[in-house]
């Protein structure tokens, strides 16, 4: 028996991206304030994620981890969905929101159909980072503004040294 209302088509797919391996498309108009996807994924404790992930070279930045709290990281490598390849922007179109222990990601704009989502994953510097941290974590999305890193605060320019720019491809 029909109720006569048909599903929505989905308003995200990925696809290869300009900006770095998969990403995330509107496929449709997405208005300011939509929430777009929930990040969804194995649910673990920081040191399950250490631990998971301790033998990987410290020179790849790919990672599907988001940290929910002090307690709980989401790995979406495991039990995953799209949302885990939305791409990092320095001017991006969404932001993580954490509610209840949950994240999602919304739209902070009003985002065209083709266009493809990013957010700033303003990933946490820590002291015992390598000293080339920001290369590591370079840049990519190619705005003006961009800082040429994913990690925050952005890099304090020293003296006779200059910032580290983004690549542009």
């Amino acid at each position: 028996m029909s109720t006569g209302a048909r599903a929505a088509a989905p308003a995200i797919e990925v696809r290869d991206s300009p900006l770095h391996g998969f990403g995330v498309f509107a496929t449709r108009r997405i208005k300011k304030g939509t929430r777009v996807v929930e990040y969804l994924g194995e649910r673990i404790s920081h040191v399950e994620a250490d631990r998971r992930y301790d033998d990987k070279d410290e020179n790849d930045n790919h990672t599907f981890l988001f940290i929910v709290d002090a307690r709980t990281v989401i790995d979406a490598g495991v039990e995953g969905n799209e949302a885990r390849f939305v791409n990092h922007g320095c001017e991006p179109n969404c932001e993580s929101v954490i509610e209840n222990r949950r994240v999602f990601i919304e739209a902070i704009r009003d985002i065209v159909a083709g266009e493809e989502l990013t957010y700033d994953y303003q990933i946490q510097r820590e002291p015992d980072d390598p000293p080339d941290i920001d290369v590591i974590f370079a840049c990519r999305c190619g705005a003006p503004s961009c800082r040429g890193t994913m990690l925050w605060p952005p890099p304090v320019p020293r003296p006779g040294r200059p910032a580290v720019r983004a690549r542009r491809r």
